[in-house]
């Protein structure tokens, strides 16, 4: 383990973006930008592993000032969008773990102590994430025609002579359409990710998105990722592309995006690498990177 040969020692913090084993390009490291308010992109040797970082201020990147920043959402995502050009730096030559966004340090020596430390579970990361990535899968229930719903939904205008049993009568089935409906679309969406996890090394579930984030009336069934051999691409993005152009499963609408580097499979505990129970727990609610929910790592 030692320290990096081009640190600056000035004071402030060390914002860690990823981990690798050989270092990236320096003319690509030179030429990428991490977070405006730091200094150039480096790399920082710590045990035999490579750990892109970038120095920046205390008073900016500090606990509290940062906790502010990322409650505002404009500053949240150009964290974000600054954390994956790091990443991104960091993946010119070869697999890596990208780390939580804003993982920060003390100074060079407690970065590369930290790295050190979890060698072996990198380095299994590493051989893992060696030649794969992530694709990100977001099947949504199909919205119901307005004019269908304007017909039937409570709201429908009363018939010549219907009295409340009748109106009941019509909200009672409509409630029943509407609960059909909905067991049908995740019915097809789990249908969708089965059929895509026979293509797949792992997958793994984030929490369902909410309305807020979708920017969709209709509600978000499965929020997925799957990690994808290179060697096996064509048969993943084939068997995706008969989802996505819709028609097989009238019930939901899939949108996919990839290849991304499998940020969903790069967690430092290697026990919640991937979620082989399609029931299990759901994770938190946001995407892989500029995907990933903000982290800090507490310097030491």
């Amino acid at each position: 383990m030692s320290a990096s040969a081009a640190g600056p020692a000035a004071p402030g913090l060390l914002c860690a973006f990823a981990v690798t084993r050989t270092p990236p390009d320096p003319s690509g490291l030179a030429a990428a930008r991490g977070h405006e308010e730091g200094g150039p992109l480096r790399v920082l040797y710590a045990g035999g592993l490579c750990l892109v970082v970038q120095d920046v201020p205390a008073d900016v990147f500090g606990e509290e000032a940062l906790t502010e920043r990322l409650n505002r959402p404009e500053d949240l995502e150009r964290c974000a969008r600054a954390h994956h050009r790091g990443v991104e730096a960091a993946a010119g030559r070869g697999p890596v773990v990208p780390l939580p966004m804003a993982t920060l340090y003390r100074g060079d020596l407690t970065a590369a102590r930290a790295v050190a430390a979890r060698r072996q579970v990198l380095d299994t990361l590493l051989d893992r994430l060696r030649d794969r990535t992530e694709w990100a899968v977001k099947v949504h229930a199909a919205e119901a025609e307005p004019e269908a719903a304007a017909a039937t939904g409570p709201g429908a205008p009363a018939r010549s002579g219907d009295g409340g049993r009748g109106y009941l009568s019509r909200v009672s089935a409509r409630r029943r359409e509407q609960q059909g409906a909905r067991g049908k679309a995740l019915a097809e969406a789990e249908a969708v990710d089965a059929a895509l996890r026979r293509h797949a090394v792992a997958a793994t579930r984030h929490r369902p998105q909410s309305e807020r984030l979708t920017g969709r009336r209709a509600p978000q069934l499965l929020n997925a990722a799957y990690l994808v051999e290179d060697a096996r691409r064509a048969d993943f993005t084939a068997a995706l592309a008969r989802f996505t152009a819709g028609g097989t499963h009238p019930a939901v609408r899939v949108d996919a995006s990839g290849p991304w580097i499998p940020y969903s499979f790069a967690r430092w505990d290697e026990d919640r690498q991937a979620d082989p129970d399609p029931h299990a727990a759901p994770d938190q609610e946001a995407d892989p990177d500029p995907r990933a929910a903000p982290d800090q790592e507490a310097p030491s």
